[in-house]
């Protein structure tokens, strides 16, 4: 719905929110492999990562799911720009039709 009082913004969608959660699952995964470093010994999960080859492999891949996750949510939202566009346009022509009373 169409609010007068503030600029349109890019919609949740099923895919964004999608990409999100991997995007979640990336920065847990560089969670674990970067608290390894401290204690030399799993912190989070009982047997997991188990040694310095592992925590590297856990955080290379968190990092890279994270980059790849957040290029589709930028892309998603990168399909929602002419209906945004269309949208500030009309925010803007409203606002210049009837000035706020303070």
């Amino acid at each position: 719905m169409f609010n007068p009082k503030r600029p349109p913004r890019p919609q949740l969608t099923g895919k964004i929110f999608l990409y999100g959660l991997l995007d979640i699952f990336g920065l847990t995964c560089v969670a674990l492999g970067g608290t390894w470093f401290f204690q030399h010994k799993p912190v989070l999960l009982h047997d997991f990562p188990s040694s310095a080859a592992e925590a590297v492999a856990c955080a290379a891949g968190g990092v890279a799911v994270m980059i790849w996750a957040v290029a589709h949510i930028f892309q998603e939202m990168g399909k929602q720009v002419p209906a945004i566009e269309a949208g500030i346009d009309a925010h803007v022509a409203q606002a210049q039709r009837k000035p706020d009373a303070k």
